[in-house]
């Protein structure tokens, strides 16, 4: 049934697909027929970051940017979504076109900026929600705003939806606002992270409650790299480490006709650089924080594969586009399967 909607969908503008299908998704949770969807099957949860995640298998952000259909796609079988990047102010994001699909390589080019309708807006959607999976809530900065003033829209947002999400993510290392991934290192990392660090804290002496904060990192950095920034996010406190974003790199996709294309590459030609970054950090932290692993899922034993690496959970996007919701239904298998037999000693 995929197949022939994804053929629909194809025919039209990329990024006019995508708001049809969030479209479609918000109306079938608005009309209740979200339990239609599936529903989040009973499997074996996973305990990372003080929560227990109904499986490992989540949706990664960018997808539902204003968590205007969270609910539906939670109700597709994912044990957790991620929504957002949400900025304090709305923004209209990069001109159009901005958005590509290469489907030869099952890849998307994104240079989307942001794009989304603000913190507020987020906020009222999120306030109440009958999701009974872990939400997770994306920030970032204005593009309006300036490096070196990035921690002010970064807490600005945490302070908005700490009440509400169940784990917050620093985005620091999309490729498609100036100067973002320079916040990924040294002085500027920790000058970051420091203010976050404190006001989860706070939150969690005044309410009894700590809500996790981890940090997306880019897949395009050396190893030594990796764990500097590793090292820097321990030592600020963090709770998790999501590995990895898109990646600027395109030699998996030299000679399409997008190549030229700025933007982050998602998708299947992420897939191994996303693992070794995993690898890298779960060799280096030696279990010290816990890693979300996300970049080219396309298969059950691509999940499995982050796992294997090291990660405690992964997300999929990319796969979802080309692949379908069969595709969640194959990971959860698949990392249900690994943790059992890795809790059994096979």
């Amino acid at each position: 049934m995929y197949d022939f909607a994804r053929s629909l969908l194809f025919k039209l503008d990329p990024e006019v697909a995508h708001e049809v299908s969030l479209d479609l998704l918000a109306a079938s949770s608005r009309l209740g027929l979200s339990k239609l969807l599936g529903g989040l099957p009973s499997t074996k949860p996973v305990d990372v970051m003080g929560l227990r995640f109904p499986n490992a298998v989540g949706l990664a952000a960018g997808l539902d940017k204003n968590a205007d259909a969270f609910e539906a796609l939670g109700a597709l079988g994912f044990g957790f979504v991620e929504v957002g990047t949400v900025t304090p102010k709305g923004q209209a994001g990069n001109p159009k076109p901005r958005l590509f699909r290469l489907p030869e390589h099952e890849a998307i080019i994104n240079r989307m900026g942001f794009n989304n309708k603000g913190v507020d807006h987020l906020v009222s959607r999120i306030k109440s929600h009958r999701y009974s999976g872990v939400l997770g809530v994306n920030i970032g900065k204005n593009l309006t705003t300036s490096v070196e003033n990035a921690a002010a829209d970064y807490l600005a947002c945490l302070t908005a939806v700490i009440p509400y999400a169940d784990y917050i993510t620093a985005n620091i290392s999309s490729p498609n606002t100036p100067g973002l991934r320079s916040l990924q290192f040294g002085e500027s990392l920790a000058e970051l992270i420091a203010p976050l660090v404190m006001a989860r804290d706070r939150y969690q002496a005044e309410h009894d409650k700590r809500i996790p904060l981890a940090v997306k990192i880019a897949p395009d950095m050396t190893d030594d790299e990796i764990k500097l920034v590793s090292d820097t996010l321990v030592e600020q406190g963090v709770d998790g480490i999501i590995a990895t974003n898109t990646t600027l790199s395109r030699d998996a996709v030299v000679g399409h006709e997008f190549e030229e294309e700025a933007g982050g590459l998602s998708g299947a030609p992420v897939r191994d650089a996303s693992t070794h970054v995993v690898k890298v950090l779960a060799e280096h932290l030696k279990g010290t924080l816990p890693i979300i692993g996300v970049g080219g899922i396309s298969s059950g034993a691509d999940a499995v594969e982050k796992l294997q690496a090291g990660a405690s959970l992964v997300q999929i996007y990319s796969g979802l586009i080309y692949q379908g919701p069969e595709l969640i239904k194959e990971a959860i298998a698949s990392t249900d399967a690994y943790f059992r037999e890795r809790d059994l000693g096979i």
